[in-house]
């Protein structure tokens, strides 16, 4: 058997970078999805994970557009044979107070960081569960499971996407297929630093653990999740957040 495909959406990100560096040391086959207008920043990102011994591809895509998903994805599957694991990282903010929403912040969010997930997944399924393997991971966030001021459009994405998880899981879990949900709290991005220094500490403060997760701690999370030796688990959300938030 060769090596294993693994796709990551939102993979030049910060989470995703970590997430793409961990699995092409695992021996799989990296893609990462980047949106078509970040081509140029994608590929100096393909560059220097090249120059670091990680073997990765990059491929545009458009992950809020149902169609250009199947067109691109049909494509990648006949090439590739088989796409064994899909992480679904992409996301965006557009946070604002409920009573300052306007439509636009609602619907990208949603486009972007839930329907994206349905989008990337559903033409990849099939072929998974024809090959009776598959991993699924999707990013979700502390915030989908405790909601945030501010974040009524990605607090419901986040949700959403766990609600995705546990009836997908159910689907594929007779087939050698797992879905599983990771949920980091507040984690050490380029974002994250470059919030006010106050209002960070402030965030800091409230974690149990005294500081912001790295950007390793949840692809190590992800990693285990798509090991062979995980495929008992099915249907988690997985917190990876510090003691934020403890269900």
């Amino acid at each position: 058997m060769g090596a294993r495909t693994a796709l990551v959406t939102g993979g030049t990100g910060g989470i995703g970078s970590a997430v793409c560096r961990h699995l092409a040391l695992k021996g799989y086959h990296v893609v990462a999805v980047h949106h078509p207008a970040e081509t140029e920043l994608a590929e100096a990102w393909k560059a220097e994970m090249t120059a670091d011994g990680f073997n990765v591809e990059t491929m545009a895509l458009d992950v809020s557009s149902a169609d250009a998903c199947r067109t691109t994805l049909v494509q990648l599957l006949a090439e590739r044979g088989s796409i064994d694991v899909l992480v679904n990282c992409a996301g965006i903010t557009r946070d604002k107070t409920f009573k300052r929403m306007e439509d636009e912040h609602w619907y990208d969010v949603i486009n972007v960081n839930l329907n994206s997930v349905y989008n990337v997944t559903q033409p990849l399924w099939d072929a998974m569960l024809e090959k009776g393997f598959g991993r699924v991971v999707n990013i979700s966030s502390v915030n989908g499971q405790r909601g945030q001021f501010g974040q009524a459009n990605y607090s419901a994405a986040k949700a959403g996407m766990h609600g995705f998880t546990m009836a997908l899981a159910q689907e594929g879990a007779a087939k050698g297929v797992t879905v599983n949900t990771v949920s980091p709290g507040y984690v050490s991005t380029a974002m994250t630093e470059a919030i006010r220094e106050d209002v960070r500490n402030a965030i800091i403060s409230g974690i149990p653990m005294g500081r912001m997760g790295s950007t390793d701690e949840i692809a190590d999370a992800v990693t285990f999740l798509v090991a062979d030796e995980s495929g008992y688990i099915t249907g988690a959300n997985l917190p990876v957040n510090g003691g934020l938030y403890m269900s």
